[in-house]
């Protein structure tokens, strides 16, 4: 158990107790933070308080940080692709196939499994012994990805996020040419009306933004470099689908390899061997949360993908 002290200065007089903590850059999220006033964790001049509560000057605030509560997850030995590690945060690349946290369905086998396994220095997130993710690659997304540790560091790293301030490039092949070498895709996305796996642009959705540049094309399809400015779910895959040019090998929209016809000798194997939409995260740059200083990494494409980008791009992986 971990405890804090603080001694209300006059500027932070009749201020509300949760407030207050927020400011004093403990780290904590303000909803953990009135989790822990309303267990009792914070006092005030050695009182119980309630989170609405205004502290005023010269009060003795104290914040007790209870032993961090289990995941209730299992830790398992898979194998991971480590590109930077230290006491705060871990950025991997991911393996596409593998899921990133424990769902209906994928109980067990997730990134979030083999990371409970790997790290032996998690402060813990929320209060709970887990790692933390501050943002997801789908499935049958490869690249790279960074992850907290503790719970300073996933504030840092999803403020990052919330703010678009993190840099992010993906590597995609998609069906077709694209008219435009590059260009903006401004759609707002929303949650599918009949369909409420997919996610579809809808008038009203929540703002979404996608940047992209054609890197090569070789009839009958293309490679494209993508920089999201928000990140919604499956943002890039329809974003791609929605100006006719979905992500090869995304038969959620409508990137189904069957129906391309080619006569290539070298093509038809690469395209009949995908089993997962052709799309990587190939870099990833922040801040870090602790130090303030920049980091970038970069993770190639799998095998899978590298082929099938090197020809289209008419060169050897």
């Amino acid at each position: 158990m971990g405890s804090m002290k603080h001694t209300v200065p006059p500027e932070d007089s009749r201020t509300r107790l949760d407030v207050y903590l927020a400011r004093k850059n403990t780290g904590l999220t303000r909803s953990r933070i009135k989790k822990l006033i309303d267990g009792g964790h914070v006092l005030v001049n050695g009182m119980r308080m309630k989170a609405g509560t205004l502290v005023t000057e010269g009060s003795i605030v104290q914040m007790n940080l209870p032993d961090l509560e289990p995941s209730g997850l299992e830790p398992e030995d898979i194998p991971l692709d480590i590109l930077y590690e230290d006491s705060d945060l871990l950025v991997l690349s991911k393996p596409p196939h593998l899921v990133v946290h424990p769902a209906h369905g994928h109980a067990g086998g997730t990134l979030v499994n083999a990371l409970l396994h790997h790290c032996h220095d998690l402060s813990g997130i929320g209060g709970v012994a887990r790692p933390g993710i501050v943002h997801r690659l789908d499935k049958g997304t490869s690249g790279v990805m960074v992850v907290a540790k503790n719970d300073p560091s996933h504030l840092g790293l999803s403020n990052q996020f919330r703010e678009h301030t993190i840099q992010r490039v993906y590597l995609a092949g998609v069906r077709g040419s694209p008219s435009h070498d590059h260009g903006v895709i401004d759609k707002p996305l929303g949650r599918h009306r009949r369909d409420r796996k997919k996610i579809a642009p809808r008038e009203g959705g929540r703002e979404a933004r996608t940047q992209f540049r054609v890197i090569a094309r070789r009839s009958p399809i293309s490679l494209v470099e993508l920089k999201p400015g928000t990140g919604r779910t499956h943002q890039l895959r329809v974003h791609l689908s929605s100006i006719g040019h979905p992500v090869l090998g995304d038969s959620m929209y409508g990137g189904g390899v069957r129906s391309i016809h080619t006569g290539d000798p070298e093509l038809r194997p690469l395209l009949r061997s995908l089993k997962r939409p052709a799309l990587h995260a190939l870099s990833l740059g922040f801040v870090h949360p602790s130090t303030g200083s920049k980091m970038s990494f970069d993770a190639d494409p799998p095998a899978d993908l590298a082929e099938l980008f090197a020809w289209i791009r008419g060169s050897t992986p």
